[in-house]
Formats: structure tokens, sequence, C-alpha cells
């Protein structure tokens, strides 16, 4: 086994995002202080050459792929190209750099979409590529199919250890709130929040409020990543492990929940011309269990630190 020590060269790419930030102070609070990031910025990751000077010259011995476009229903239906593209060219470059320079173990991030639209509930980690994946997020979901499959075949064929991990939705400090461009979660804090400020005497909430999601806060999903890092390799866990709560809540309870926690009493309206997405997205976890981690957040007290963060932050 490949094993992490407090000294260990550890790159974090994405470390500005949601999930890579949480990373990053998992691992500051476990002793580790050798980090290395770089901004978007200071390093494109969608471009092959920068990437593989970046690798050549830092020589990483460990890295954490958390970066990637993300962003909500909205989002992933306006702009499928660049989701597909950016994220393509982020996972080929990372991961391949990674291979060539040495790397001792990869851990890479995918997204609980990846799962057929309609697959059976909960979700095993062997339902991928069973049936048609969910319309509105497609591009964003054939991407991180290929960076669970380049990992595996890199395994395969050149012995490396890349292991990858599918976690669920995810909310937490760094969530994204624009209403453009965020998840639910967020959307639904910044919502209920703006209608508690302005004395509004409604919130809206996309679709019929019976889709069914699992969420799971970022520093939760930020520790169970160290924790398969430093004590699992690739062929222990299979070929990725799903990363959840193992409970999941409607669309409608999660809105009433919110409103609750931000001390919103005004009406909820639901706009049912607004698409639902998938019916029921709840991840299977016995793996991960299996593997010795559970989470430890529960969802009440998620959320209410999320949104003591954001009102920290406006």
């Amino acid at each position: 086994m490949n094993s992490m020590n407090h000294n260990s060269i550890i790159y974090i790419p994405g470390h500005c995002g949601m999930a890579g930030s949480a990373i990053r102070r998992n691992l500051e609070a476990r002793g580790y202080h050798n980090l290395i990031t770089r901004s978007r910025l200071e390093l494109d990751l969608t471009n092959q050459q920068a990437v593989n000077d970046f690798f050549e010259t830092q020589r990483p011995e460990y890295v954490f792929l958390a970066a990637a476009k993300v962003g909500g229903i909205l989002a992933n239906s306006t702009y499928p190209a660049e989701f597909i593209y950016d994220n393509l060219m982020i996972e080929v470059n990372v991961i391949h750099a990674a291979y060539t320079t040495g790397v001792k173990k990869l851990l890479f991030l995918g997204s609980s979409c990846i799962y057929p639209g309609l697959a059976p509930q909960p979700l095993k980690e062997e339902y991928l590529l069973t049936g048609k994946l969910e319309v509105t997020n497609e591009a964003y979901a054939v991407a991180k199919i290929a960076g669970i499959r380049m990992c595996k075949h890199y395994n395969q064929q050149y012995r490396t250890n890349f292991i990858s991990v599918m976690p669920t939705n995810l909310y937490g400090p760094g969530d994204n709130y624009d209403l453009e461009t965020s998840h639910v979660m967020a959307a639904l804090i910044c919502k209920f929040h703006e209608a508690k400020m302005n004395d509004e005497p409604q919130v809206v909430v996309w679709g019929t409020g019976a889709p069914r999601r699992e969420f799971l806060h970022v520093d939760d999903m930020a520790d169970a990543c160290v924790y398969l890092m430093e004590n699992y390799d690739a062929p222990d866990i299979g070929e990725f492990v799903n990363i959840g709560l193992g409970k999941d809540v409607t669309i409608r309870e999660l809105a009433e929940l919110i409103g609750e926690i931000v001390g919103y009493s005004g009406e909820i309206v639901y706009d049912i011309t607004k698409p639902d997405g998938t019916p029921q997205k709840l991840l299977d976890i016995n793996r991960l269990h299996g593997l010795g981690w559970e989470a430890r957040i529960s969802l009440r007290d998620g959320i209410k630190q999320a949104y003591e963060w954001y009102i920290s932050k406006n």
C-alpha cells in the first residue's frame, strides 16, 4: 500500500472549489503540511502542456483530483458543450500526467449523476452503464464516466494506483450560491434567506417537490476521501466507491427544513412547469461502510452550518 505520511507532497487540483477546499482543510487538520495548490489563473488544467510542465517540475506524490466544471440543472442544460469539454480535458491531462511522472496514488472525484436516470434505488456501483443517463446532465455525466474508466484502465495497463469515488449531492462551506448556476441546496438557502430579508410572501421552488435527493456535507465527503487515500489502494475498493449519507429526502421536505432553519414563515410554491430531473437518487453505501467509514454530520446540523457560512459571506 502506498500510504501518505505528513511529509508527502500532495497536490489538490480544484483547491478553491467546495470539494477541494474541504479536502485541503481535512488534510491540514490531520497534520499534512506539504500541500501544493494552484489557482485557475496560475495553472489552466485544460492546457495539456501546462499540466505536463507542472507535474514534471513539482513532482507530487499524491493527487486529489477535485477540479471540475460543475453546476445545477440550468447550467448543465444551457452549457453542455462546456461541461463535457472542460471536464474531459481536466481529467485527461491530470490523470495522464500523474501516470507519466510516477504519482504514487491519485483520487478522482466523480459524481452520482453517472448512474442511469431510472436505475434501481439505492444506486449500487455495479449499475454504472446499465441504462440511459438523465438528459439534463448527460454531458457532465459522460465526462465523469470517462474519468472513472480512465483510472480503471490505467491501473489495468500501467499498474497505477488511481482510485475513484462517487460523492452524492454535496453542500456546505464554499458552495456556489449563484441562482443561475447553483445546485438545489444552495439555491434554496439563498432563496429562503432573500425572501426572509425582503419579507416576501412566497418562495418558488422548481418542479413538483416530489423527487428524492440525498445530501452529504462536504466536510464528511472530504473525510471519506482522505480516509480512503490513507487506507485503501485501487484493487481494494473495486472500480470506484460511492460516498453518501445513506438517507434521502424529498425536495419538498428539504425546502420545508431549510425554511424552518432560515426562519422563513411565508408560503412555499412549486413551479410544476420546471423540470424535476431524476425521480430519486440515493447511493448504496454498503461498500464504503465495509471499508470502515460512515458520515457523521446530520442533514439538519449540516444545513445549519451551511446557512451560518452563507450569512457570514453575505
